[in-house]
């Protein structure tokens, strides 16, 4: 231990905030450098990635979320990929092996041998497993099944999952494929830089019209990770038997006001039974075998090889950066997954 520093920095919650994160919600302080105990490891990270649904954790824990309760003074915590600084004699890690866990937020972490999961070589950039595609992957292969030329809306298309999931419907067979998001300019991108067919931007006017417009046809699939105004427009775009999957709610989570724990939506139900709408709320935790993990790591692998498709991601340098990413996360101004690289 003699090399290491003996301090090395994290990233803590200060208190919480009333609506909103702010920067100054969150802290990078300085601490003594974790001693692994016996089978433990310790990992010095080198990216980890900033979710919005952070905003959750910091505003209180969701009763059936996987999330800790997070109190101020505790470090946050999250997906991240470091390197195996130190490992026990009986494990299968070696120093300067790349794994990835859910301690980031900090520049070292301890933790046990099993908590650690190897990255190997099936994708050809480590990074790329901090991509939330896995998610968009198991709603769309096991909580719903993509039709050949199905008309699929992504609701929040824009963040890390909903810029994955219109790449996969197109991959996976859809025949046109829609997405929302909050500003002409990202509407734009998402365009011309990963294959959608029309973009609708929230605060550009109703959802419904513009959704009526981009799919006159209507929409058989909606991936949603938002909810509120954007899940109504889609029961009134909706074809007969078209199929819903929901994986977030953002209109609720992302609120100026509350925790972010709740996202409260008026639905005509009339609707739903008389389309015969099917609707499925959604986690990648529900898809636990390892078989269907691995068919997403070798699909997705070869994809990015072929160049079939793209990991939209926003790199930032150092712990400093990391107060201020959250609540630019939150308020929607970066594309794609958003990383903190140490």
């Amino acid at each position: 231990m003699s090399a290491l520093p003996a301090t090395v920095r994290e990233v803590r919650l200060v208190d919480y905030p009333t609506g909103l994160p702010t920067p100054e919600h969150l802290a990078v302080v300085e601490v003594p450098m974790p001693v692994p105990g016996p089978g433990e490891v310790l990992v010095r990270n080198r990216w980890f990635r900033v979710f919005a649904s952070m905003r959750m954790v910091i505003g209180g824990a969701v009763e059936g979320t996987p999330y800790p309760v997070l109190r101020p003074g505790d470090a946050l915590a999250g997906a991240a990929i470091g390197e195996v600084v130190r490992a026990p004699a009986d494990s299968a890690l070696r120093p300067g092996d790349l794994v990835e866990h859910w301690l980031g937020w900090r520049e070292y972490a301890v933790l046990s041998a099993t908590e650690c999961v190897p990255l190997g070589d099936v994708l050809p950039d480590p990074i790329a497993h901090l991509s939330q595609g896995w998610t968009a992957y198991a709603a769309l292969t096991r909580g719903l099944r993509i039709r050949p030329g199905d008309t699929v809306f992504v609701a929040g298309a824009a963040g890390a999952i909903g810029s994955m999931a219109g790449q996969l419907a197109r991959l996976l067979g859809a025949g046109r494929v829609i997405g929302s998001t909050g500003s002409r300019a990202k509407a734009d991108r998402l365009v011309a830089e990963l294959g959608y067919d029309a973009a609708v931007v929230r605060g550009a006017g109703p959802i419904a019209d513009q959704l009526a417009e981009a799919a006159p046809e209507g929409i058989d699939v909606l991936f949603d990770n938002v909810g509120g105004e954007q899940l109504r427009a889609a029961v009134t775009a909706a074809r007969p038997a078209a199929r819903f999957v929901l994986i977030g709610a953002l209109s609720g989570q992302l609120a100026e006001h509350g925790a972010g724990t709740s996202a409260m939506v008026e639905l005509d139900s009339f609707q739903l039974v008389l389309k015969r709408l099917e609707l499925r709320g959604f986690s990648a935790d529900d898809v636990e075998d390892a078989a269907t993990r691995a068919e997403w790591l070798d699909r997705f692998g070869g994809w990015l090889r072929s160049g079939a498709i793209r990991f939209p991601h926003v790199r930032l340098t150092g712990i400093d950066q990391a107060p201020r990413a959250l609540p630019d996360v939150i308020a929607g101004r970066h594309l794609g997954t958003v990383l903190v690289e140490l």
